[in-house]
């Protein structure tokens, strides 16, 4: 058994393989979210283009994708929270966290991602990076202040010099 890439602990056959070769649909949100992810790992990207929103699709560019992904290893799928999106619905919201390796670097992206149906087909429409969390504030350090490194010296004799 050839495991999914989705990490749905099925086989690829039986999961993503039939959604990516365009013999089934996404039954629901999280199947084509998982599809996408897939379409990710194995450098799909007409399949990612394809399951946008028509009022979005013109804003991916599938070329510049499979170039950005070059040296990106995609190490695992996490479903952490899925809100409507089932085979009665209409709209679902997918929150996952993607892992990835550039350069020997393990990165997260998480993403809250909503979706539609259309006359039966699941597309994505919108997503939003990093859920939930506070937006970064930026604090000017002094040069006698502790260095935000946690060092324990000055930033001036720290990260500052």
């Amino acid at each position: 058994m050839t495991a999914c890439p989705c990490n749905s602990g099925k086989a690829f056959k039986d999961c993503c393989g039939p959604i990516l070769d365009g013999s089934v649909r996404a039954a629901t949100a999280e199947a084509l979210m998982r599809s996408r992810y897939t379409a990710h790992v194995m450098g799909n990207f007409d399949h990612v283009a394809n399951t946008h929103a028509p009022e979005i699709r013109s804003t991916y560019n599938a070329s510049a994708a499979k170039a950005q992904s070059q040296g990106t290893e995609w190490v695992g799928l996490e479903i952490t929270e899925t809100t409507g999106g089932g085979q009665q619905d209409d709209t679902g919201t997918v929150t996952f966290t993607a892992s990835y390796k550039e350069n020997g670097q393990t990165y997260a992206h998480r993403e809250r991602a909503d979706f539609r149906r259309d006359d039966g087909v699941w597309l994505y429409v919108d997503g939003k990076i990093n859920p939930g969390t506070e937006p970064r504030r930026v604090v000017k350090v002094g040069r006698n202040d502790p260095c935000p490194c946690g060092s324990g010296k000055k930033f001036k004799k720290c990260c500052g010099a």
